[in-house]
């Protein structure tokens, strides 16, 4: 009961206590960290609270480090799939821009595809920056990726052999980045077979203050304060670290990545030039349709994870059943189909 009290209190309230106790954090990212708690109350709440009461997942905490657990949901829906006796395994990676957020923040993605699909769907966290910044993040998700390989048939009943891997926003860039393990390239039986990125932050070259605009882009932003925090992860090591993958997986070799990709862009967003980049380069060096696109004209960044006050049930439904279908086609192509 206690540890319950004290990771509740630790994650909800990260924000707080990282600016008040963490004096070796530079003042100019510690007060905007503490402006950033109310934000995280208000949008962890939007995430979790529906669930409070009944939840279509479980909650576990993953004995992957000696020191330390991470945090992770798991959606596996009740029923038989044809053609293999394990089910499909896809790892879930949530966004927040390195500085926050939550396992249970994409659930009615993971859920659907669970439903859809048959696919055993374990939603992963990290560390946060400004604390811990390049490479705790894409470190962890390695970490526990190469732990969810080894356990997931005993534990879950899922086949690592047939795995696939998402990621919104900041999550995009560490699903991507997670293919640069060789236990996840071909021809390693781990493989991933494909992945999704919803927004994905795929080159971390350019702090967020100078990515290009599209022309539809709104003259303010009220979040533009938090810009410094939003770098705090890449910042630090961005110039050493200038032609590394795990980075800015836009620098991926065409060989290392997944046989199937699908970029879900939204357009009103600084994020999109770069992955239409990222498609017409893997895709001209493969000669083939490698990467696929599903752009949403009126889209802005994190659409998808906004109330349905804001967007549309609909119009988010159009994006999750695009993803849901691409990956469903990747199972069915390696033998897999969900009665």
């Amino acid at each position: 009961m206690m540890l319950s009290v004290y990771r509740t209190i630790t994650t909800w309230y990260r924000p707080l206590l990282v600016a008040l106790f963490n004096p070796s954090i530079p003042f100019h990212l510690r007060w905007r960290t503490l402006l950033l708690q109310p934000i995280t109350l208000l949008t962890y709440s939007i995430n979790a609270l529906p669930y409070f009461f009944s939840r279509p997942f479980t909650v576990e905490y993953l004995p992957i480090f000696p020191s330390r657990a991470i945090r992770a949901i798991v959606f596996k829906h009740p029923g038989t799939g044809k053609g293999r006796s394990l089910r499909p395994l896809h790892v879930e990676i949530h966004g927040g821009s390195f500085i926050g957020g939550l396992a249970e923040s994409n659930a009615r993605f993971d859920e659907r595809l669970a439903k859809e699909t048959g696919a055993v769907v374990v939603s992963i966290t990290y560390r946060f920056a400004p604390e811990h910044t390049f490479p705790c993040a894409i470190d962890d998700v390695d970490a526990a990726i190469k732990w969810i390989q080894e356990h997931a048939e005993s534990r879950w009943g899922a086949d690592a052999a047939l795995m696939t891997v998402s990621g919104f926003s900041c999550g995009g860039n560490l699903a991507m980045a997670a293919t640069q393990q060789r236990n996840c390239q071909a021809p390693a039986r781990t493989s991933f077979k494909a992945a999704v990125t919803f927004y994905g932050a795929l080159d971390l070259r350019l702090e967020p203050g100078k990515k290009p605009k599209p022309a539809n882009y709104p003259k303010s932003d009220p979040l533009q304060f938090l810009l410094p925090l939003f770098d705090a992860y890449a910042q630090p090591a961005r110039a050493k670290h200038m032609d590394d993958p795990r980075l800015s997986p836009v620098l991926a070799r065409t060989e290392t990545l997944p046989e199937r990709m699908l970029l879900v862009v939204a357009a009103i967003d600084i994020l999109y030039a770069e992955q239409m980049a990222f498609k017409e380069r893997i895709n001209k060096e493969a000669k083939r349709d490698v990467v696929e696109t599903f752009v949403a004209r009126d889209g802005f960044h994190g659409y998808l994870e906004v109330p349905d006050a804001v967007v549309k049930k609909e119009v988010k439904d159009e994006a999750f059943a695009r993803a849901v279908e691409f990956l469903k086609r990747t199972y069915s192509l390696h033998g897999w189909d969900w009665a």
